[in-house]
Protein backbone atom coordinates (compact mmCIF):
# COMPACT_ATOMS: atom_id res chain seq x y z
CA UNK A 1 0.00 0.00 0.00
CA UNK A 2 1.36 3.27 -0.96
CA UNK A 3 0.73 4.48 2.41
CA UNK A 4 3.08 2.69 4.03
CA UNK A 5 5.90 3.65 1.73
CA UNK A 6 4.86 7.25 2.45
CA UNK A 7 4.90 7.22 5.67
CA UNK A 8 8.84 6.34 5.19
CA UNK A 9 9.66 8.57 3.08
CA UNK A 10 7.87 11.80 5.21
CA UNK A 11 9.38 10.35 8.15
CA UNK A 12 12.74 11.20 6.52
CA UNK A 13 13.41 7.53 5.36
CA UNK A 14 13.94 6.00 2.56
CA UNK A 15 11.09 2.82 1.74
CA UNK A 16 12.89 -0.27 0.16
CA UNK A 17 10.33 -2.80 -1.05
CA UNK A 18 10.89 -6.15 -1.20
CA UNK A 19 9.01 -9.24 -2.23
CA UNK A 20 5.55 -10.70 -1.69
CA UNK A 21 5.29 -14.37 -0.58
CA UNK A 22 2.34 -16.95 -2.15
CA UNK A 23 0.36 -15.58 0.89
CA UNK A 24 0.51 -12.16 -1.03
CA UNK A 25 2.36 -10.57 2.40
CA UNK A 26 6.25 -10.27 2.89
CA UNK A 27 8.77 -12.94 1.97
CA UNK A 28 11.55 -13.40 5.25
CA UNK A 29 14.00 -15.02 2.33
CA UNK A 30 13.59 -11.70 0.65
CA UNK A 31 14.37 -9.55 3.04
CA UNK A 32 18.08 -10.03 4.16
CA UNK A 33 19.41 -8.87 0.41
CA UNK A 34 17.68 -5.27 0.64
CA UNK A 35 19.41 -4.56 4.42
CA UNK A 36 22.52 -2.25 4.52
CA UNK A 37 24.23 -0.69 7.03
CA UNK A 38 21.56 2.38 6.74
CA UNK A 39 18.52 -0.03 7.61
CA UNK A 40 16.86 0.62 10.18
CA UNK A 41 12.77 -1.13 10.67
CA UNK A 42 11.35 -4.06 8.80
CA UNK A 43 7.91 -2.79 8.29
CA UNK A 44 5.55 -6.12 7.02
CA UNK A 45 1.93 -5.31 5.99
CA UNK A 46 -0.23 -7.50 7.68
CA UNK A 47 -2.58 -8.26 4.21
CA UNK A 48 -6.20 -9.19 3.78
CA UNK A 49 -7.26 -10.20 7.22
CA UNK A 50 -3.77 -11.93 7.71
CA UNK A 51 -0.45 -12.10 9.80
CA UNK A 52 2.78 -12.73 8.56
CA UNK A 53 5.22 -15.22 9.46
CA UNK A 54 6.51 -12.88 12.49
CA UNK A 55 8.69 -15.35 13.50
CA UNK A 56 11.19 -15.45 10.48
CA UNK A 57 10.60 -11.95 10.91
CA UNK A 58 11.60 -10.79 14.07
CA UNK A 59 14.67 -13.65 13.86
CA UNK A 60 16.35 -10.79 10.79
CA UNK A 61 14.95 -8.05 13.00
CA UNK A 62 17.01 -9.30 16.13
CA UNK A 63 19.88 -10.60 13.93
CA UNK A 64 20.25 -7.50 12.17
CA UNK A 65 19.85 -5.23 15.07
CA UNK A 66 16.60 -3.95 13.58
CA UNK A 67 13.14 -2.30 15.30
CA UNK A 68 9.78 -3.84 13.79
CA UNK A 69 6.82 -1.96 12.99
CA UNK A 70 3.16 -3.71 11.63
CA UNK A 71 0.53 -2.12 9.21
CA UNK A 72 -1.65 -4.20 10.52
CA UNK A 73 -4.42 -1.71 8.75
CA UNK A 74 -6.17 -4.74 7.66
CA UNK A 75 -5.63 -7.19 10.28
CA UNK A 76 -7.61 -6.37 13.51
CA UNK A 77 -7.84 -9.62 15.52
CA UNK A 78 -6.09 -11.48 13.02
CA UNK A 79 -3.61 -13.84 15.25
CA UNK A 80 -0.34 -15.41 14.32
CA UNK A 81 0.58 -18.81 16.37
CA UNK A 82 -2.05 -17.54 18.94
CA UNK A 83 -0.97 -13.74 19.15
CA UNK A 84 -2.40 -10.87 17.20
CA UNK A 85 -1.80 -8.80 14.91
CA UNK A 86 0.10 -5.34 16.29
CA UNK A 87 1.94 -6.18 19.18
CA UNK A 88 5.60 -8.29 17.18
CA UNK A 89 7.48 -4.95 17.19
CA UNK A 90 7.22 -1.37 18.49
CA UNK A 91 4.64 0.07 17.09
CA UNK A 92 1.73 -0.68 14.90
CA UNK A 93 -1.30 1.15 13.37
CA UNK A 94 -4.89 -0.31 12.44
CA UNK A 95 -7.24 1.67 10.12
CA UNK A 96 -11.03 2.33 10.53
CA UNK A 97 -11.42 3.62 7.26
CA UNK A 98 -15.06 2.55 6.34
CA UNK A 99 -13.74 -0.30 3.65
CA UNK A 100 -12.10 -1.99 6.77
CA UNK A 101 -13.81 -5.24 9.10
CA UNK A 102 -14.50 -2.48 11.38
CA UNK A 103 -14.97 0.88 9.64
CA UNK A 104 -16.11 4.16 10.74
CA UNK A 105 -18.60 6.61 8.53
CA UNK A 106 -15.56 8.69 8.14
CA UNK A 107 -12.28 8.42 8.42
CA UNK A 108 -10.39 6.80 11.33
CA UNK A 109 -7.32 5.21 13.13
CA UNK A 110 -5.65 3.12 15.85
CA UNK A 111 -1.96 3.02 16.78
CA UNK A 112 -0.82 0.05 19.46
CA UNK A 113 2.45 0.15 21.54
CA UNK A 114 3.86 -1.45 24.40
CA UNK A 115 6.98 1.24 24.52
CA UNK A 116 6.09 3.76 27.09
CA UNK A 117 8.59 6.81 25.19
CA UNK A 118 6.73 5.79 21.81
CA UNK A 119 3.22 6.32 23.61
CA UNK A 120 3.73 9.79 24.99
CA UNK A 121 5.55 10.57 21.58
CA UNK A 122 2.19 9.81 19.45
CA UNK A 123 -0.14 11.15 22.28
CA UNK A 124 1.41 14.65 21.65
CA UNK A 125 1.90 14.17 17.68
CA UNK A 126 -1.59 13.59 17.77
CA UNK A 127 -2.66 16.83 19.07
CA UNK A 128 -0.56 19.51 17.96
CA UNK A 129 2.24 18.70 19.87
CA UNK A 130 0.60 19.12 23.44
CA UNK A 131 1.56 17.00 25.98
CA UNK A 132 -1.09 15.53 28.88
CA UNK A 133 -0.61 19.25 30.52
CA UNK A 134 -1.33 20.69 27.81
CA UNK A 135 1.89 22.44 27.23
CA UNK A 136 3.19 22.30 23.56
CA UNK A 137 6.20 20.31 24.15
CA UNK A 138 6.62 19.37 20.31
CA UNK A 139 5.70 20.19 16.22
CA UNK A 140 2.35 18.15 15.57
CA UNK A 141 -0.60 17.48 14.15
CA UNK A 142 -4.41 17.27 14.65
CA UNK A 143 -4.79 13.72 14.27
CA UNK A 144 -7.43 13.21 16.77
CA UNK A 145 -10.33 10.56 16.03
CA UNK A 146 -13.75 12.61 16.59
CA UNK A 147 -16.15 11.47 19.22
CA UNK A 148 -18.90 10.37 16.56
CA UNK A 149 -16.37 7.98 14.90
CA UNK A 150 -15.37 6.90 18.47
CA UNK A 151 -18.77 6.00 19.52
CA UNK A 152 -19.79 4.30 16.28
CA UNK A 153 -16.54 1.93 16.19
CA UNK A 154 -16.85 1.73 20.11
CA UNK A 155 -20.43 0.52 19.08
CA UNK A 156 -19.22 -1.98 16.35
CA UNK A 157 -16.65 -3.24 18.57
CA UNK A 158 -19.13 -5.19 20.43
CA UNK A 159 -20.25 -7.55 17.85
CA UNK A 160 -16.47 -7.96 16.74
CA UNK A 161 -16.13 -11.82 16.97
CA UNK A 162 -19.70 -12.14 15.13
CA UNK A 163 -18.56 -9.74 12.25
CA UNK A 164 -15.07 -12.12 11.98
CA UNK A 165 -16.63 -15.12 12.49
CA UNK A 166 -19.27 -14.57 9.71
CA UNK A 167 -16.36 -13.23 6.95
CA UNK A 168 -14.81 -16.51 7.92
CA UNK A 169 -18.09 -18.55 7.49
CA UNK A 170 -18.21 -16.83 3.66
CA UNK A 171 -14.62 -17.79 3.41
CA UNK A 172 -15.15 -21.53 3.83
CA UNK A 173 -18.04 -21.54 1.25
CA UNK A 174 -15.92 -20.28 -0.99
CA UNK A 175 -12.84 -22.40 -0.27
CA UNK A 176 -15.70 -25.10 -0.57
CA UNK A 177 -17.00 -24.86 -3.91
CA UNK A 178 -13.94 -23.67 -5.79
CA UNK A 179 -11.40 -25.55 -4.38
CA UNK A 180 -11.25 -27.76 -6.97
CA UNK A 181 -10.70 -25.02 -10.14
CA UNK A 182 -6.91 -25.81 -11.27
CA UNK A 183 -6.86 -21.77 -12.93
CA UNK A 184 -7.51 -20.25 -8.85
CA UNK A 185 -5.00 -19.82 -6.50
CA UNK A 186 -7.12 -19.64 -3.06
CA UNK A 187 -6.37 -17.83 0.49
CA UNK A 188 -6.10 -20.91 2.68
CA UNK A 189 -9.42 -21.61 4.57
CA UNK A 190 -10.27 -21.02 7.84
CA UNK A 191 -9.34 -24.00 9.17
CA UNK A 192 -6.67 -24.83 7.22
CA UNK A 193 -3.46 -23.29 8.59
CA UNK A 194 -2.85 -23.99 12.65
CA UNK A 195 -0.17 -21.33 13.09
CA UNK A 196 -2.88 -18.37 11.60
CA UNK A 197 -6.28 -17.35 12.32
CA UNK A 198 -7.32 -15.29 9.43
CA UNK A 199 -10.33 -12.21 9.73
CA UNK A 200 -10.56 -12.16 6.09
CA UNK A 201 -10.58 -8.39 5.53
CA UNK A 202 -10.78 -9.29 1.71
CA UNK A 203 -11.11 -12.61 -0.02
CA UNK A 204 -8.09 -12.31 -2.53
CA UNK A 205 -7.46 -14.99 -5.37
CA UNK A 206 -5.21 -15.53 -7.99
CA UNK A 207 -6.91 -16.26 -11.28
CA UNK A 208 -5.68 -17.06 -15.15
CA UNK A 209 -7.87 -15.08 -17.61
CA UNK A 210 -8.25 -12.45 -14.78
CA UNK A 211 -9.43 -9.71 -16.64
CA UNK A 212 -11.81 -11.70 -18.80
CA UNK A 213 -13.24 -13.20 -15.74
CA UNK A 214 -13.72 -9.64 -13.91
CA UNK A 215 -15.48 -8.67 -17.46
CA UNK A 216 -17.45 -11.86 -16.66
CA UNK A 217 -18.63 -11.50 -13.33
CA UNK A 218 -19.58 -8.00 -14.12
CA UNK A 219 -21.72 -8.97 -16.19
CA UNK A 220 -23.89 -11.00 -13.72
CA UNK A 221 -23.57 -8.46 -11.66
CA UNK A 222 -21.21 -9.39 -9.16
CA UNK A 223 -18.50 -6.41 -8.20
CA UNK A 224 -15.04 -7.36 -7.86
CA UNK A 225 -11.51 -5.17 -6.90
CA UNK A 226 -8.24 -5.49 -8.17
CA UNK A 227 -6.16 -3.80 -5.12
CA UNK A 228 -4.54 -0.40 -5.33
CA UNK A 229 -5.96 -0.20 -9.59
CA UNK A 230 -3.14 -3.45 -9.70
CA UNK A 231 -0.28 -1.95 -9.43
CA UNK A 232 2.84 -2.54 -6.49
CA UNK A 233 4.41 0.41 -5.07
CA UNK A 234 7.49 0.19 -6.79
CA UNK A 235 5.66 0.01 -9.98
CA UNK A 236 4.92 3.80 -9.62
CA UNK A 237 7.99 5.55 -11.57
CA UNK A 238 7.64 9.06 -10.21
CA UNK A 239 7.75 8.11 -6.93
CA UNK A 240 11.72 7.02 -8.06
CA UNK A 241 11.50 3.32 -7.44
CA UNK A 242 14.32 1.60 -9.87
CA UNK A 243 13.86 -2.51 -8.25
CA UNK A 244 11.68 -5.39 -9.81
CA UNK A 245 9.84 -7.84 -7.85
CA UNK A 246 9.29 -10.30 -10.41
CA UNK A 247 7.18 -12.70 -8.30
CA UNK A 248 5.19 -9.32 -6.91
CA UNK A 249 4.58 -8.01 -10.18
CA UNK A 250 3.29 -11.59 -11.60
CA UNK A 251 0.88 -11.66 -8.65
CA UNK A 252 -0.88 -8.43 -9.41
CA UNK A 253 -1.78 -9.74 -13.27
CA UNK A 254 -3.41 -12.45 -11.42
CA UNK A 255 -4.71 -11.07 -8.04
CA UNK A 256 -8.64 -10.45 -7.96
CA UNK A 257 -10.50 -9.40 -4.94
CA UNK A 258 -13.97 -11.49 -4.27
CA UNK A 259 -17.36 -10.00 -2.76
CA UNK A 260 -16.35 -10.37 1.53
CA UNK A 261 -18.75 -8.04 3.55
CA UNK A 262 -21.67 -8.29 5.95
CA UNK A 263 -24.30 -7.75 3.55
CA UNK A 264 -23.82 -10.82 1.59
CA UNK A 265 -25.80 -14.10 2.46
CA UNK A 266 -24.73 -17.74 1.63
CA UNK A 267 -26.56 -17.57 -1.48
CA UNK A 268 -25.17 -14.98 -2.42
CA UNK A 269 -21.78 -16.03 -2.00
CA UNK A 270 -22.93 -19.49 -3.93
CA UNK A 271 -24.43 -17.33 -6.32
CA UNK A 272 -20.75 -15.77 -7.25
CA UNK A 273 -19.03 -19.61 -6.74
CA UNK A 274 -21.74 -20.78 -9.88
CA UNK A 275 -20.67 -17.72 -12.13
CA UNK A 276 -16.76 -18.44 -11.47
CA UNK A 277 -17.44 -22.02 -11.89
CA UNK A 278 -19.54 -21.50 -15.39
CA UNK A 279 -16.58 -18.90 -16.48
CA UNK A 280 -13.89 -21.63 -16.28
CA UNK A 281 -15.96 -24.80 -17.57
CA UNK A 282 -16.90 -22.68 -20.68
CA UNK A 283 -13.18 -22.09 -21.47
Amino acid sequence: MLATAAAIHFAGGVPIPVEAGPDHLMDPKSIESAITTRTKAIIPTQLNGRTADMDAIKAIAQKYGLEIYEDAAQALGSKFKGRCAGPFGKASCISFYPAKVVGCFGDGGAILTNDEETYERILSLRDHGRDKTGEVVMWGFNSRLDNIQAALLDYQLKDYQKVIDRRRGIAKIYRERLDKIEELVLPPGPDNDPDHYDVYQNYEIEAKKRDKLQSYLKERGVGTLIQWGGKAVHQFDKLGFKKSLPFTERLFERMLMLPMNMSLSDDDVHYVCDCIVEFYQRR
